[in-house]
């Protein structure tokens, strides 16, 4: 995913007009509706034009009133006030009142906002940034646990508490954490019982612990997690290796890395290995790196030629690279944009001319037309999609707002494409995505489809699909975990989720898509 937006403002006074408008709005603003319009003003103002000119003293005293419950509220308005506090977070202006109502505040995403101002790194560390946090470690939600925990980097102990989470997605961002606890005896037992429990894992989703705490031990005690990285390394679970790469990479153990660039059966290893071999060996691994350029696998080539940009044995190299880059183009694939233009960076200047290369834009993106019985069929079509081991969601598909997104959804998932896929990608309190047969960002769907964005907004549960650029998504979708008003406008949004979030939110990395039905 890539978040690109250019500012519409030129020059303070742009900022200071519209600004004007928003705080004028605010004080008629009668109705949730209209308080909502005026919050999303001020979070897209404040994002945007931050850096051109801050916001005046009535602009953060109506942003202010906005993100506080008003007594008696029962939690109606709740959108508003994470965008007004959004605005605030953004401005660094959440003064302690409004740090307190916000974590209180009945709404989990408000309260998880109030830990991520209590964490931020300007504020002062007073009582009530610590209160605050200490309250959130404790919160019903664990969004909000987890945020909590995102601010205690320095307490170990605490860290190591929420290891017994009963929210996996919090205990796994404890072991990260503990990473900087190596001076903690208890913080570094923790990491190796869970090595010890994982080291012969096989159950499709047991073995995450192990990998977080591997990767932190890493950093905790190299010395115990060096004897314990060769049983990774060797792991028939092949994200256990590439959490081994990444482990490697931290200790600074070469030989693993080159084993695993040149060894392993899964490009997604690969590429791990070569991104963390090129910074260890440099250009010394060159030969390792030329070899990957014939793998299929996009993000290995890719990979691999980053890492060979800048060698001084470049012309050694050449013959590969240009081989590369001519399958590439022949293949066809328009997803293959991302590998192609870092061979391409790499051969530089002297790069030979390959008859065809395609470069993604909305030119190359094949048209594609709605026939009016589909979009008959489609007028408010369902889509349920079945996790392996976890359950079930469902989807309200938005035809008016995306036909030809989905069209393509629709048909992918009847013919089955989606089925044994998986969400690769994890990012607690922000998106989960999924849907590569690759199971990573540069392997999809070969076509480019079409951006189709709209108004609907990237609120929990929002259905997008992800881009590297412009008119790039390649049939990868991602689940908005909270609101994330940054990427509006930007990604194309063609479904929400109806029933079953809970189910979004116990989704790990590699958890496998089933089957996806299109209900009537």
């Amino acid at each position: 995913m890539r978040i690109d937006r250019s500012a519409p403002y030129a020059n303070p006074s742009d900022v200071a007009a519209a600004e004007r408008a928003l705080v004028g709005e605010t004080a008629s603003a009668a109705t949730v509706v209209d308080r909502l319009g005026v919050a999303k003003g001020f979070e897209s103002l404040t994002r945007i034009a931050r850096k051109i000119q801050p916001p005046s003293a009535d602009a953060i005293a109506a942003m202010t009133r906005l993100a506080t419950r008003a007594d008696g509220d029962t939690g109606s308005g709740s959108r508003v006030r994470r965008l007004a506090f959004e605005a605030l977070l953004t401005s660094d202006a959440v003064d302690e009142r409004t740090l307190r109502s916000a974590a209180s505040d009945v709404d989990a995403q408000v309260r998880r906002d109030a830990m991520r101002a209590a964490a931020a790194p300007q504020r002062p560390r007073r009582d009530v940034e610590a209160e605050v946090l200490r309250a959130g470690l404790q919160d019903a939600s664990p969004m909000v646990r987890l945020e909590a925990l995102r601010g205690r980097t320095s307490d170990c102990d605490a860290i190591a508490a929420a290891t017994a989470d009963r929210d996996m997605h919090v205990v796994l961002q404890a072991y990260d954490q503990l990473a900087a606890c190596g001076a903690s005896p208890d913080a570094v037992a923790r990491l190796e019982r869970a090595l010890d429990a994982g080291a012969e894992v096989d159950a499709p989703r047991a073995w995450h612990r192990a990998a977080h705490a591997l990767v932190a031990l890493a950093a905790a005690a190299p010395d115990r997690a060096a004897a314990t990285l060769p049983t990774f390394a060797s792991s028939s679970i092949w994200q256990l290796r590439m959490y081994a790469a990444r482990a490697a990479a931290q200790l600074g153990d070469r030989a693993t890395l080159e084993k695993l660039a040149s060894a392993d059966d899964d490009d997604n290893v690969r590429e791990a290995a070569i991104e963390a071999l090129s910074r260890i060996a440099g250009h010394e691994a060159d030969r390792v790196f030329v070899a990957n350029l014939s793998r299929s696998g996009y993000q290995a080539v890719r990979a691999a030629a980053r890492a060979l940009t800048g060698s001084p044995t470049l012309e050694a190299a050449t013959p590969a690279l240009e081989a590369a880059l001519t399958r590439l183009v022949h293949e066809g694939h328009d997803n293959s944009h991302d590998a192609r233009a870092a061979i391409e960076k790499a051969l530089g200047a002297g790069a030979r001319h390959v008859p065809g290369t395609r470069q993604a834009s909305a030119r190359h993106v094949p048209g594609t037309s709605v026939t009016a019985a589909e979009l008959r069929r489609l007028a408010s079509p369902r889509a349920r999609i079945a996790i392996r081991g976890v359950g079930t969601f469902d989807l309200a598909l938005f035809t008016s707002v995306a036909p030809l997104t989905v069209l393509k959804f629709v048909h992918l998932a009847e013919s089955g494409y989606y089925n044994g896929l998986t969400f690769h990608r994890i990012v607690p309190n922000f998106v989960i995505q999924g849907g590569s047969p690759g199971a990573n960002e540069y392997v999809g769907e070969p076509t480019f489809m079409r951006d189709e964005v709209s108004l609907w907004p990237h609120v929990r549960g929002a259905v997008g699909i992800s881009t590297r650029g412009h008119d790039t998504g390649d049939a990868q979708i991602f689940v908005d975990l909270v609101d994330n008003p940054r990427l509006d406008h930007i990604y194309t949004v063609f479904a929400q989720v109806l029933t079953g979030m809970d189910v979004v939110d116990r989704i790990l990395e590699g958890d496998v898509i089933e089957r996806i039905d299109i209900l009537p």
